[in-house]
C-alpha cells in the first residue's frame, strides 16, 4: 500500500496533472461562492471534459473541484447570511452572527481552518478506512438508517435553544414539507393542490434560500445597515489568524465533528444538509455554555465547517468500495468511473489501488490548495460586510433568485423562495427557531423511505436490533433535558399568570397561524391510504400538540417571562420592528419582491432582475444613478454568462416569449 500511495503522490504531482488539480480547484471556488451551485453541477459540467485525460489527471480536476467548493461556500454564508450550498445552512446560524459583529475577518479565518482539518481528516479515514470499512457498511440496513434519522430529528431539541415547543412544532412542519408530493408507497400526491410543480416534492435549494437567506437581506433592508454592526470593524490578517486560531484552540472539538462528518458520509442517503446540522447539534450538546450558539459564537462555525468538509472522504468510501453512492455529488462521481474504465469495487482496492491512492492525495491536496487560498484572501472578502445595505441587497437579492431557480428550473422554485422567505421572516420576528424546520425537511424523506422499509422486512423487531438500540438510547438522552425543562417552565407559567389575563400579540397570532394550517393538512389528508399518511399525519399530530403547548405558554406568559426568554438565547435570534420606518419598510421590501415576480413573469427572468436591480437601488435606498446603472449592467451581464453562455440554463417562459416566440427563441431569455 505504501508503494501505491508513493507512486499515485508522484503521479499527481507531475507539472500537467498538478496544474490541473489546481485549475479544479480554483474552478470549485469560484461555484462555492455562487449560491445554488455546487460540485453536483461542477461535476456534471467537467466530467465530459475528462475523456481525453488519464485517470489520474480527471479525479484531480473532478475532485478537486468537488472537495473545495465546501470551502468557498463559507464566504456567503457568512457574509450575507445566503448558503452557498445546502452543507453551509448551519454555519449561518452563527458566522453571519459574527459578520454583525465586525468579526467577518475572524469567523472566515475559523471556518477555513476547520475545513481544511476536517478535509485532511476525511482524506486520512479514506486511507485507512477503506480495508477496514466494508463490514461495517455491508452490515448497516434500512434499521439502522432509520436509527440515524431519529437521531438525526432528536437534535432538534438541541437546535432551539430555550424554545424547544417551537422547534418540535417546526420540526413536524418540516416534516409535513418533506411529504408533499407523491407518497412513495402507492404514488398518491400529498398536499399538491393540483400543482405538477409539487408532484415532484419540494426542492431543497429553494426552501434553503428562502428560510435563510431572505430574512437576513430583508433585515438589512430594514435596518440600512451594513451587514456590519461595528463603526470600525477588523479586516486585518492578524483577525483572520486570530479565528484560526480558535479553531486550533478547539481542537478537540474540530476533531470529534471531522471524525462525525467522515462517518456520516459513509452512510448512504444522509446528505450534506443533515450532516451539518447533527454536527451543529453535537456541539450545542457537548460544549461548555451552549446558550451562547446562534448569538456569535465561533465554535458555531468551526463545527459544522469541520464536519461539512470532512463528509467528503466519508462520501467515497462506500463509492470506490461497493459503487453504493452516498450523495448525489457521489451518483454523478460514478459516472467518470465507468467513463474511464473503472469498476468500482474490490478491484479499486487491488488491481487499481494506485489510482484510488490518487483520490485521496487529490482530496488532501486541494483542501490545502483551497484553505490557503481562501485564508490569503479572507481579509478581501470581509471588507463586504460593511458595504452599504442600499448596494449589497438588491445585488444579493437578485443572485438569490437565479440560484433559488436551480432547484428544479421552474418558477415554482422562485415562488416557493418567496414563500418561504416570507414565512422565515415571521419566524425570526417571532422567535421561532429555523434550523428544526430544515432537519425535518432534509431527513423526512428519507425517515419514510427506511421505515417502510424496516417494518417490511423485520416486522417491529427492526427496535431489537443492538445497533438501533444504543442509537434510539443517545436520540432520547438528548431529547430529554430539554424538553423536561421546557414542560416544566410551562406548567410554571400556568400556575403563576394572573388569572383573567390572556396575552393576544403577534406571537399568538403566529401561532394561531400555524396550528389552523396543520389542522387544514390533517383534513386533508383523512381520505388518503393508510401507508401513504401514517408519516404525514404522525408530522401532523407532532407540530400541532407542541404548537398548542406553545399557544399556552405563549397566550399566559407575562411580559417579563417574555422578556426573559427573548434574552435567554434561541438557536435563532428574534428581531424587533419597533420604530417609525421598519414596519413600512419591511412592507415596501416584500412589495419589490412581488412587484419583481410580475415584471419577471411578463418580460422574463433576467429582464426582471434588471429592472430590479436599477429600481430598488436607485428608488428605495437613493443610490445614484452611477452606480445604479453600473451595479446592472455588470451583474446582469454576470449572471447571462454564468448561467446562460457557461451553464446553458433554460430560462423561463415569460408572457412576452409566450405571446411573441420569434422573439423568444432570437433572445432565449424571454
Amino acid at each position: 500500500m505504501i508503494e501505491a500511495a508513493a507512486h499515485a503522490l508522484s503521479a499527481l504531482l507531475e507539472p500537467v496533472r498538478f496544474a490541473i488539480l489546481v485549475g479544479g480547484v480554483l474552478l470549485g471556488l469560484l461555484l462555492g461562492v455562487i449560491p445554488g451551485l455546487g460540485g453536483v453541477v461542477g461535476l456534471a459540467i467537467l466530467i465530459p471534459f475528462t475523456y481525453n485525460l488519464d485517470p489520474y489527471a480527471a479525479f484531480a480536476l473532478l475532485l478537486g473541484m468537488a472537495a473545495v467548493t465546501t470551502i468557498s461556500d463559507l464566504i456567503p454564508a457568512v457574509l450575507f447570511g445566503v448558503p452557498g450550498s445546502v452543507g453551509a445552512a448551519a454555519t449561518v446560524m452563527d458566522g453571519h452572527e459574527l459578520a454583525k459583529q465586525g468579526q467577518a475577518g475572524r469567523a472566515l479565518g475559523a471556518g477555513y481552518m476547520s475545513a481544511l482539518v476536517g478535509g485532511i481528516f476525511g482524506a486520512v479515514l479514506l486511507a485507512i478506512g477503506l480495508p477496514l470499512i466494508r463490514p461495517v457498511v455491508l452490515y448497516m440496513g434500512s434499521s439502522e438508517l432509520l436509527a440515524f434519522c431519529i437521531f438525526g430529528l432528536s437534535m432538534v431539541a438541541v437546535l432551539s435553544g430555550r424554545a424547544p415547543l417551537k422547534g418540535l412544532a417546526g420540526v413536524g412542519l418540516g416534516l409535513m414539507l418533506a411529504m408533499i408530493g407523491s407518497g412513495s408507497q402507492s404514488g398518491t400526491p400529498r398536499w399538491t393542490f393540483d400543482s405538477f410543480y409539487l408532484w415532484d416534492h419540494l426542492p431543497l435549494i429553494p426552501l434553503t434560500l428562502g428560510l435563510f437567506a431572505m430574512p437576513e437581506l430583508a433585515e438589512m433592508a430594514v435596518s440600512r445597515k451594513s451587514i456590519s454592526r461595528e463603526e470600525n470593524p477588523d479586516f486585518s490578517l492578524r483577525q483572520q489568524w486570530v479565528g484560526a486560531r480558535d479553531a486550533l484552540q478547539n481542537w478537540w472539538l474540530v476533531l470529534r465533528c471531522s471524525a462525525l462528518g467522515s462517518v456520516l458520509g459513509t452512510v448512504p442517503g444522509l446528505g450534506a444538509a443533515s450532516i451539518d446540522w447533527i454536527a451543529y447539534g453535537h456541539a450545542v450538546r457537548t460544549e461548555k455554555n451552549p446558550e451562547t450558539f446562534g448569538r456569535g459564537d465561533i465554535r458555531g462555525v468551526i463545527a459544522p465547517e469541520a464536519s461539512n468538509n470532512a463528509k467528503e472522504g466519508g462520501h467515497l468510501i462506500p463509492t470506490i468500495a461497493f459503487g453504493v453512492p452516498s450523495g448525489a455529488s457521489m451518483a454523478v462521481l460514478l459516472s467518470a468511473f465507468l467513463l474511464h474504465g473503472l469498476v468500482p469495487g474490490p478491484e479499486m482496492l487491488t488491481k487499481h489501488l494506485d489510482i484510488t491512492f490518487s483520490m485521496i492525495w487529490s482530496l488532501t491536496l486541494a483542501h490545502v490548495i483551497g484553505g490557503l487560498i481562501c485564508l490569503g484572501f479572507s481579509g478581501l472578502f470581509a471588507r463586504l460586510a460593511v458595504v452599504p445595505a442600499g448596494q449589497l441587497v438588491p445585488i444579493v437579492l437578485c443572485i438569490m433568485f437565479v440560484s433559488a431557480y436551480q432547484g428544479s428550473a421552474s418558477w415554482g422554485d422562485i415562488y416557493s423562495a418567496v414563500i418561504f422567505g416570507i414565512i422565515g421572516w415571521l419566524m425570526k420576528i417571532y422567535g421561532w427557531p429555523r434550523p428544526p424546520l430544515m432537519l425535518g425537511f432534509v431527513l423526512g424523506a428519507l425517515f419514510e423511505r427506511y421505515l417502510f422499509i424496516s417494518v417490511e422486512i423485520y416486522g417491529f423487531n427492526w427496535l431489537t436490533r443492538p445497533v438501533v438500540l444504543v442509537i434510539l438510547a443517545a436520540a432520547a438522552w438528548v431529547l430529554f433535558s430539554p424538553l423536561k425543562d421546557s414542560l416544566r417552565e410551562t406548567v410554571r407559567t400556568f400556575r403563576t399568570f394572573q388569572r383573567g389575563v390572556v396575552r393576544f400579540d403577534g406571537r399568538v397570532a403566529f401561532n394561531l397561524a400555524v396550528i389552523a394550517v396543520v389542522v387544514y393538512a390533517l383534513w386533508l389528508s383523512q381520505d388518503w391510504p393508510w401507508d401513504t399518511k401514517l408519516v404525514p399525519q404522525t408530522a401532523c399530530y407532532l407540530a400541532l400538540i407542541f404548537a398548542c403547548l406553545n399557544l399556552l405558554a405563549e397566550s399566559f406568559a407575562s411580559r417579563d417571562t417574555m422578556a426573559h426568554g427573548a434574552a435567554s438565547g434561541h438557536m435563532d435570534t428574534a428581531i424587533s420592528l419597533e420604530g417609525p420606518h421598519a414596519a413600512l419598510r419591511a412592507w415596501r421590501h416584500f412589495g419589490w419582491i412581488v412587484a419583481f415576480l410580475i415584471v419577471s413573469g411578463t418580460i422574463g427572468l433576467l429582464p426582471g432582475i434588471a429592472l430590479l436591480i436599477l429600481a430598488q437601488s436607485r428608488l428605495e435606498f437613493g443610490q445614484s444613478w452611477l452606480f445604479s446603472v453600473l451595479a446592472t449592467v455588470i451583474v446582469t451581464a454576470a449572471l447571462w454568462l454564468v448561467f446562460d453562455r457557461i451553464f446553458s440554463v433554460s430560462w423561463p417562459p415569460s408572457l412576452l416569449g409566450d405571446v411573441y416566440p420569434d422573439l423568444r427563441s432570437m433572445l432565449r431569455i424571454i
